[in-house]
């Protein structure tokens, strides 16, 4: 089971940068974030780290199957850590149970959210 965490926060850059102060040396870790930051991202200076920007909208209403496709090829990397950033917090109910119905049951441990 990967622990994943479901990244909530007002912006792309500030949800970046609280994965940035997540993520640990040497941990190989994955995260699907949602938008794309303003300027540099706080996530460049992390080669370990598997990263796929996802386009704002509602990744688990409009966007459900580029973020199955997506979060399927990065669990096939096998990372230690999973990040899920969040443009809109509004069905973040939704997505938690979407990860904990078959097969993403048995494939992410969610822990509590991450507030940027």
């Amino acid at each position: 089971m990967i622990p994943t965490t479901l990244v909530l926060g007002p912006s792309a850059a500030a949800r970046e940068r609280a994965v940035a102060t997540a993520l640990r040396p040497g941990e190989r870790s994955a995260a699907i974030l949602e938008g794309l930051p303003d300027g540099a991202g706080a996530l460049d200076a992390w080669p370990e780290l598997l990263l796929a920007r996802l386009a704002p909208g509602c990744i688990c209403c409009t966007g459900n199957l580029v973020l199955r496709v997506t979060l399927n090829r990065l669990l096939r990397a096998s990372p230690q850590r999973l990040f899920i950033g969040l443009a809109n917090a509004a069905h973040v109910d939704q997505l938690r149970s979407w990860l904990l119905s078959t097969p993403y049951d048995q494939l992410v441990e969610l822990g509590p959210d991450l507030r940027a």
